[in-house]
């Protein structure tokens, strides 16, 4: 059987403490690619703040009502990766990222989806936006002090 098109219209949620220090996870089909939590809708239906809150819960064990998850009001429209463009309807090129934040307690503890991540890491927001490979990721982490004022 197989697997249906990704919907190209995802979510990027920086987790973050009231410190500042930022949340990154290391992708397992690209060794040293950190990033914040991503992840597709799973249907036309699924509104993006439950897909964050799906795909915080799925790729790190945290549950949202454990902090809060606030909608930025920020979209990003981008070029999808060409070794990405498989998962996709024949012809769609471009995917629309609706960005959210999560403040939570320090030491929230983090549990990985070992299928998509292999390491995690808490950094303070700019060595975070730094290590990052995704230039939006990086941009959202650098404006993240302007959602917590």
């Amino acid at each position: 059987m197989s697997r249906p098109f990704k919907i190209p219209q995802s979510v990027l949620v920086v987790i973050h403490t009231p410190d500042l220090d930022v949340l990154l996870i290391n992708r397992t089909d690209l060794p040293g690619h950190w990033q914040s939590v991503t992840g597709s809708k799973d249907h036309e239906d699924e509104s993006f703040e439950q897909t964050a809150v799906r795909e915080v819960r799925e790729e790190t064990g945290i549950d949202c009502a454990a902090g809060r998850l606030t909608d930025w009001a920020l979209e990003n429209v981008y070029d999808i990766y060409p070794h990405y463009l498989h998962r996709y309807a024949p012809g769609v090129t471009r995917n629309r990222e609706h960005v959210f934040g999560l403040c939570v307690p320090a030491g929230t503890p983090v549990t990985l989806n070992p299928r998509e991540h292999t390491a995690w890491q808490w950094l303070p927001y700019r060595q975070a936006a730094d290590t990052c490979f995704s230039p939006s990721n990086a941009e959202a982490i650098l404006m993240l002090p302007e959602f917590v004022a």
